[in-house]
Parts: structure tokens; sequence; C-alpha cells
């Protein structure tokens, strides 16, 4: 898939007031710092579509991107340990369950994961819940740059034998990337690009 627009639709943390087109969605969602805002920006080829910064937990809101006019991108406000009020967390929370249990436009939701730590129980909670409330999701893994070469798959494989030593029967399929080096761009996008066109089939 070739990226040709990419446009900021809107902000809010209301379900109800998200885009109502009959467009897929695919949501990007992770703990505090986890690269997403980076990894959003290299897949849409743009330098600031979403805003990065180096403070956790910048994204508070539910933010919609039209994409070559014919799906949405969703930047979801990360999960665990931003620098927010107790308050904020317990908004975020509802308004994140509440986005993937009642958004029927959701397609698949991607669950970034920063590839140099061990399993984290907020992440696994987290996986696990959507697996309960049947979302289809896939496993990013984020900042392979950061890694050596010969390593990068193993702590994949690693993290994935994790889950199937737990609660999963199948492993979630995932994708390697690096925001730095362009890493795992086309086998996203490609991947993107299939569920649509499944999607508009059937519509």
């Amino acid at each position: 898939m070739k990226i040709t627009s990419a446009e900021f639709v809107m902000s809010n943390s209301n379900v109800a007031k998200c885009p109502n087109e009959p467009l897929p969605e695919y949501a990007f969602i992770g703990r505090s710092n986890v690269g997403k805002s980076s990894l959003i920006n290299m897949l849409m080829e743009r330098k600031s579509l979403a805003k990065t910064s180096g403070r956790p937990g910048k994204t508070q809101l539910i933010n919609h991107f039209k994409i070559n006019n014919n799906w949405f991108l969703v930047d979801l406000p990360g999960y665990g340990y931003a620098r927010v009020s107790k308050k904020d967390k317990k908004i975020f929370q509802k308004y994140i369950t509440e986005y993937f249990q009642e958004r029927k436009q959701l397609v698949c939701g991607f669950v970034l994961i920063d590839i140099r730590h061990e399993p984290q129980p907020v992440d696994l909670e987290f996986m696990e819940w959507l697996g309960t409330n049947n979302v289809p999701f896939a496993i990013i893994f984020t900042k392979a740059d950061k890694l050596k070469p010969n390593t990068i798959e193993k702590k994949a494989k690693n993290y994935i034998q994790h889950l199937l030593d737990s609660v999963w029967e199948e492993a979630p399929l995932y994708f390697i990337t690096s925001s730095t080096h362009r890493t795992g761009k086309d086998e996203l996008l490609n991947y993107i690009d299939n569920i649509n066109g499944e999607f508009f089939k059937q519509s």
C-alpha cells in the first residue's frame, strides 16, 4: 500500500462522537513511551502527523486520521505509567474500554510492545482483555533498532512463547518494527491493505 493522503479528522474522548463513516479502523495502543507516535509517523511517511514527546502520556484523546480516504488510523492513549493523575487514568481506561467494546468500525487493534523488555503484566492483562472480549488484534514489537540483529527474532519468539505458556491457545500475529530504520513498514501496510480488500468485498 502506498500512502497518498493522511488527514487529521478529530480528537475526542466520547466514543459516540467518533466518525460515523462506514470505513475500516485500525487502533494503535500500547504502554506509555512505547514509540507509538514515531511508528505512526513512519508508517504514514509524515514527520509530525502524530505528536511525539519525551514525556510519557502525551496522547490523551482518541485521535482519528483518515488515510487514503478509505480507512481510519486511530491513535489511542497509552496505558500504564503515564505521568497523569489517577483521575485522568480512570477516564482513559473508561473510554479506551468503551472504544474497543462499542466501535463497530474497528477491524484490528495493534498492541505495541517494546521488544527490549520482558513481558509486562499491564500488557499481558490488556491483551487478555482483548481476547476475552473477542477484539481482533496483532502485536507490533517496536524499537528493534535498539537490539543486535541476531537477538531480535529470539526476543520476539520468547515473548510469543510466554503468551502460549499462559492463557493463549494460539499466538497472535506479530510484526517487528523500527521507526528509525523503517523496519516492518511494508509488512504492516500490506497487512492493512489485505484486510481492507476483504472489508470492502463484504460491504
